[in-house]
């Protein structure tokens, strides 16, 4: 993707956000747990007015620490209370320690302390249940580097499990 398209991408999901055509209907306030991908992680996802809601997430990996925040625009699907799809944006800082480089960096050309800020994605449907306080998501995060080492990462796909907090 040209980073000319992100401007259109962003008019979009808030194009999206604000239509009151389809608004998905959270049993809960917010959502903390955990997200189980490559590394291991703490997720909080709180409703927002609407269709709206936003997600922290904390995770480690490579022995480094990763901070991301997501904006996203949820959408009911399957005629079942409690399936929503959601779809939306953020960014990132993230840090590492020089010991451990990623398993992509194979000539350690990256093999020191690092810093990376970029932009993620995040597409990925959610369950919620009616009668325990039990909130299960599968996701898909891709994301770009901007700062630091710029590269495309489109390996992050999870599984979080939350308690929900009404």
């Amino acid at each position: 993707m040209k980073m000319k398209h992100i401007p259109f991408l962003i008019t979009i999901l808030l194009t999206i956000s604000t239509s009151d055509a389809v608004q998905a209907q959270h049993n809960y306030k917010t959502a903390l747990g955990l997200r189980l991908n490559g590394g291991a992680g703490i997720s909080v996802r709180h409703a927002l007015k609407g269709n709206q809601s936003i997600e922290g997430i904390l995770y480690s990996r490579w022995r480094g620490l990763n901070i991301t925040g997501i904006y996203s625009v949820n959408y009911p699907v399957f005629d079942e209370p409690g399936f929503n799809f959601f779809i939306g944006g953020g960014g990132h800082i993230g840090f590492w320690d020089r010991d451990r480089s990623p398993w992509w960096d194979e000539n350690k050309r990256y093999h020191d302390n690092r810093m990376v800020i970029g932009i993620d994605g995040q597409i990925g449907l959610e369950y919620t249940f009616k009668d325990i306080p039990l909130n299960l998501a599968v996701d898909w995060k891709p994301a770009f580097n901007i700062i630091g080492i710029t590269n495309f990462w489109a390996g992050d796909a999870a599984l979080s499990v939350r308690y929900t907090f009404k």
